[in-house]
């Protein structure tokens, strides 16, 4: 940009004694600099742009005054510069009794460039609300106003341009990524907020390291070093142009290749930068920029300057030997190799950063200064009809007249401020593409909006992007790959949580979403798949008749049935015979027909719990059980009154006789009955989803109730056998002719080790097993009732049938 360096102006004025005229008179320190372009009028807005970007360094002796610092951008310079524009650089006579300050010489500053300089700026011109319009100082620090209360801008704020880019990073998944800024208020303060935001949508920053181009050599190569240790092949890099220069340089030197480059709007689209990188280090780099925009005339004014027009303006003369490497006066000390300038050179066929047109959007941005502050001071001129030119300007009149400015260029872009002092935040997405000639083209690949919605913001048009090395993949750059589904995320220790390990979820547990933190415990009445992703219902398990357990059992179930429906046909086919009626057939068939009962309620065991199912299994084995017992406990009776009915002078057969028989059996059956009943009313058995037991099944099982009526039915049954097995015993040492007692005996110490056994073996039984050992039982006690009382009397019936008398069985003494 064609701009005035930096005036030599300071910010103090002496008071001196005029000798001849003994008048007051106000002098500057130093010697002033003029403007390199000014022009006279009614209101005069300032201007303040960097010329140079570099300086000369000098070391002071501190025995002389200083000389000015040369080819420099310095901030000290720049508030020199806004300094000279505030107050002219005339001699002034006061009298004794005036001071030395006078109004402001310029309406309004357009500038600074970069945020430093603006920043030193604001801060001396802030007190005297002289306008300051910056048309390319970014930082976010910029918008306090309780610092800096007559800075705009005409450029959106870095803290949009932060969160834009942490959520482009976050848009192709890079989560691991390095950081290279400037070391100023530019490179930190946009940083900062970028690190602030990356942290809020899970990106970690491997390195974040800063320098600025006068920094020494090592601290660049240790930079280099710190690159090339990394494992991030992202780097985000919030430089300046100037920076970005200096560090493509260095990058070339160590073949620094491979790494996806995101950039800010300072370097992003400087075609110059894009010329430095002859070897492609920055092929595929993407990052924001200012929208384009077009000035009109601007590049043909550009191109029509000419320095002659100008021989006294040293900026237009030194400007014009850079670009196009000549002298003007050549003298001895000139190279050899320098052709003389005649100032008419052709602008127009020159391709350099001097003539770049995609710096447009700044040029733009400039215009939008300029103009509103022209359209405040029409309004506050009152220029409807014809100004006011009488009306005194007040600079603060001036400054809230521009911060309420709303209009339209002839663009058609909107121009206003808001509360900071900031426009709309509106970025273009830039990708670096390089083409066959090597020329980089920079391709709009997208917008960011900070006025739309927040899931809005960032919108990428459906086209294809180039990424580093030309590569049509999207670079991966993680410190650990993705958990998938089914695992979740475990932090290693000491590192940021971007680093972490993949576990698998335990049973019961899912995460069906990619970098899950936790896992998700599923329903109670669902489990884990295999891949640990999805929740599915548990399989139910209960004691069926399709099983191998449930089919023997069932088998084992018929089978003994069928053995006591031969036995009492065998009993009825054989009723006249001694053997049967000498054992009180009655009893016999009773027991037989409570036996088959007892076969049949394991049934009952079988198959998905209902509400019947449940009620009629315990009731039904406890009832059909008692009978059972009570049969056996009416034939062991017997057995002893008959022993005391055939000692001499006996008559105890008489008082327990067939009627006492049946109502024995009758009461004793009744009382587990009445015990079933109450367990029903109170509180009766239920189907039961059981999900303790396993894991991962659910066990359809018959909850008790009342343990109190489960317990009671059992106990009873217990009782009774005990009793009987008591009796038998007493009864096992009788004569021969009365020994059916050993064989009650031998069942009845069958059904108490069966059924002692069975309440540790059933508790510790989990699911459908518990169901199993409980018919187990309920089978083992049936059949060895069975065997033991009447297999021994079906031998003889039908095997030894000459046994099968009254006579054989007096001889033989085998009443069985």
């Amino acid at each position: 940009m064609t701009s005035p360096p930096p005036s030599n102006t300071t910010c103090t004025t002496e008071f001196y004694r005029d000798s001849a005229t003994e008048e007051l008179v106000c002098r500057h320190r130093s010697d002033p600099d003029n403007s390199q372009l000014s022009e006279d009028g009614d209101i005069i807005l300032g201007g303040v742009f960097p010329f140079h970007g570099n300086w000369k360094d000098r070391q002071e002796t501190y025995t002389n005054k200083p000389l000015p610092a040369e080819c420099t951008s310095s901030i000290a310079r720049s508030v020199r510069v806004a300094l000279a524009l505030s107050n002219d650089n005339k001699v002034v006579y006061e009298t004794l009794e005036t001071s030395c300050s006078r109004p402001a010489q310029v309406q309004a500053i357009i500038g600074e460039a970069s945020s430093s300089p603006c920043m030193a700026i604001a801060t001396v011109v802030g007190p005297f609300h002289i306008t300051q319009i910056s048309p390319f100082a970014t930082c976010a620090c910029l918008s306090d106003k309780s610092k800096y209360p007559s800075f705009l801008r005409t450029i959106p704020s870095d803290y949009y341009q932060s969160r834009a880019l942490a959520q482009l990073v976050k848009h192709f998944g890079w989560t691991w990524v390095g950081a290279i800024r400037s070391n100023n208020d530019y490179g930190n303060y946009g940083m900062a907020t970028f690190t602030e935001t990356a942290q809020q949508l899970g990106i970690c920053l491997e390195y974040s390291v800063a320098f600025i181009r006068t920094d020494p050599l090592s601290k660049l190569q240790n930079i280099i070093e710190i690159v090339k240790r990394s494992t991030s092949k992202v780097i985000v890099a919030f430089l300046s142009n100037m920076d970005m220069e200096v560090l493509i340089y260095e990058l070339s030197q160590n073949n620094l290749t491979g790494y996806q480059w995101i950039g800010t709007e300072a370097w992003i689209v400087t075609s110059y930068i894009a010329e430095k990188d002859q070897y492609h280090m920055l092929d595929g780099a993407i990052g924001l920029s200012i929208p384009k925009a077009h000035v009109r005339g601007m590049k043909e004014f550009i191109t029509d300057v000419k320095p002659l027009s100008s021989q006294n303006n040293n900026m237009l003369i030194e400007f014009w030997e850079t670009l196009f490497n000549c002298k003007f006066n050549q003298t001895n000390s000139s190279p050899e190799n320098l052709k003389q300038c005649t100032g008419q050179e052709d602008l127009t066929g020159v391709q350099n950063g001097f003539t770049d047109m995609s710096r447009m959007p700044i040029f733009n941005n400039v215009y939008k200064g300029v103009y509103a502050v022209a359209h405040a001071l029409h309004k506050i001129l009152d220029c409807k009809k014809t100004c006011n030119r009488l009306m005194q300007l007040d600079p603060f009149m001036i400054l809230q007249g521009v911060k309420n400015i709303t209009f339209k260029t002839k663009e058609g872009d909107e121009v206003y401020f808001n509360e900071d002092g900031d426009p709309p935040a509106k970025y273009e997405i830039i990708n670096w593409q390089p083409t066959e000639n090597g020329v980089v083209d920079f391709v709009t690949v997208g917008l960011y909006d900070a006025s739309l919605p927040a899931d809005k913001h960032l919108s990428l048009q459906n086209m294809t992007l180039t990424w580093a090395q030309r590569s049509s993949q999207v670079p991966v750059s993680v410190c650990s790959e993705k958990c998938f589904p089914g695992t979740h995320k475990v932090l290693q220790k000491g590192k940021p949580v971007c680093c972490y390990d993949c576990l698998r979820c335990a049973e019961g547990e899912i995460s069906n979403t990619t970098d899950s933190i936790t896992c998700v415990q599923c329903p109670p009445e669902f489990w884990s798949n295999d891949r640990r992703d999805v929740c599915v219902k548990k399989e139910a398990e209960f004691l069926s008749y399709e099983e191998m357990m449930g089919a023997l059992l069932t088998a084992a179930s018929l089978c003994g049935t069928f053995m006591t429906a031969v036995v009492a046909f065998i009993f009825f086919t054989y009723r006249k015979t001694p053997i049967v009626r000498a054992n009180n057939s009655e009893l016999s068939f009773l027991l037989l027909f409570s036996l088959t009962l007892c076969f049949l309620c394991s049934l009952t065991f079988m198959g998905r719990p209902s509400e019947w199912s449940c009620m009629l299994r315990h009731t039904a084995f406890g009832i059909t059980f008692v009978l059972c017992m009570s049969c056996v406990l009416g034939k062991t009776v017997v057995v002893l009154m008959a022993f005391r009915a055939s000692l001499p002078g006996s008559n105890v057969i008489r008082c327990f006789g067939s009627t006492q028989q049946r109502l024995s059996v009758l009461v004793f059956t009744l009382i587990q009955v009445v015990i079933c009943v109450l367990w029903l009313t109170i509180s009766p058995p239920f189907p039961f989803k059981n999900l303790k037991v396993v894991k991962d099944r659910i066990i359809l099982e018959c909850a008790l109730g009342s343990p109190v009526g489960f317990w009671a039915v059992l106990g009873y049954i217990g009782l009774l056998a005990v009793f009987c097995f008591i009796l038998a015993f007493l009864a096992r040492k009788l004569p021969d002719n009365f020994n059916e007692a050993k064989f009650i005996t031998f069942s009845m110490l069958i059904f108490c080790a069966v059924w002692l056994t069975f309440i540790p073996a059933y508790v510790s039984s989990p699911g459908k097993f518990s169901v199993a050992v409980e018919i187990f039982a309920i089978l083992a006690s049936s059949f060895g009732l069975l065997i033991c009382i009447f297999v021994s009397k079906c031998y003889i019936m039908l095997l030894r049938p000459e046994k099968n008398t009254k006579k054989c069985m007096i001889r033989n003494k085998l009443t069985i």
